[in-house]
């Protein structure tokens, strides 16, 4: 059984609904308790939410105009000097912009800061390929030492904000602009490195899911089983380090497993499963994600079902994996 609580409602037409990046303004807000806590933004307050701090401690907030170089660099400095720097943009600017002086200040040096891309994922809708940041997920695993997490709703994005205040790494998190369906509770877990079973099945196909996309799976689950497809899903919202002893533990039975991200499919998260699983536990992994190209301009739900990134298109996708794995090789599902 899993011990992950998940909300009664998730299935509803009228599941609770945040944008991810609220729940990081309540918890910076929160984190902000400690003194060593400090903010920093390029002009964009409202937008990343960072303004809830900025209000609650205009003293301890620095804003650092459209300059996101300068925006890490001085954040560098900052928590070289024994402070906890948030720092938030749109994350098509920092990290897009910035990555030269995020892994040179803040990786390299090993130093606390702490990257807030908002607006990730072709969710920024009408913003379009300019501001649909896909690429920060490879960019940003890469780096050594850097902690990278992408939470799946506004909850646990109040949680993960408290918990990278207190890990003394470099951290990198990851925010949705649009509203999306809340599916954990106060009461669920969430600890940095660790991935969560939010649904068990029989083993043989096994779902995992960062960011937004673990609530996608959660519905591509229900919709196969509707088939009587037994399905498991993970919710991994720490993409680094990995919980390579759950993730692992939950595939070892698997003849498919499926990632899902809202981001480029080539490097992502599903290169991170993709590499672990070939090297500890090889199995089919299916990868649901941007197929090597840029978004485009639309309403946030449009593009999702545009890029079959709704749990429904998925859920075909995967009926479709399957029905050709048992024409290639006779697998049973």
């Amino acid at each position: 059984m899993t011990n992950y609580p998940l909300r009664s409602d998730i299935f509803s037409e009228n599941v609770e609904q945040e944008p991810i990046r609220k729940g990081f303004g309540r918890g910076l807000k929160r984190a902000g308790e400690d003194e060593r806590v400090v903010a920093l933004c390029a002009d964009l307050t409202e937008s990343t939410q960072i303004s809830l701090f900025k209000k609650a401690y205009p003293e301890r907030f620095i804003e650092i105009g459209v300059a996101e170089q300068n925006l890490v660099t001085v954040a560098s400095g900052l928590a070289r000097a024994g402070k906890i720097p948030f720092t938030s943009s749109y994350a098509a600017f920092s990290p897009g912009r910035n990555w030269e002086q995020i892994r040179t200040t803040s990786a390299l040096n090993d130093q606390p800061v702490k990257i807030i891309g908002s607006h990730a994922g072709i969710s920024v809708g009408p913003d379009g390929a300019t501001h649909q940041m896909l690429e920060d997920i490879a960019l940003m695993r890469v780096l050594p030492n850097m902690v990278v997490v992408a939470p799946g709703d506004s909850i646990e994005a109040e949680k993960a904000t408290l918990a990278i205040a207190q890990n003394d790494k470099p951290s990198y998190m990851r925010l949705a602009r649009d509203k999306t369906p809340i599916f954990s509770t106060n009461e669920s877990p969430f600890e940095i490195g660790k991935a969560y079973v939010l649904k068990e099945g029989t083993g043989e196909i096994v779902l995992l899911g960062t960011g937004t996309m673990t609530y996608e799976l959660l519905v591509a689950a229900n919709e196969l089983e509707k088939l009587h497809i037994s399905v498991t899903v993970v919710h991994v919202p720490t993409i680094k380090p990995l919980d390579v002893e759950t993730i692992l533990t939950a595939t070892q039975r698997a003849i498919l497993v499926a990632t899902a991200e809202e981001a480029q499919a080539a490097g992502g998260f599903g290169g991170a499963i993709a590499e672990l699983l070939s090297e500890r536990q090889p199995v089919q992994v299916l990868r649901f994600g941007m197929p090597d190209r840029f978004g485009e301009s639309g309403e946030p739900r449009q593009l999702i079902k545009r890029f079959r990134l709704n749990g429904e298109s998925m859920s075909l996708r995967i009926l479709e994996h399957l029905n050709r794995m048992q024409d290639d090789y006779g697998t049973d599902n």
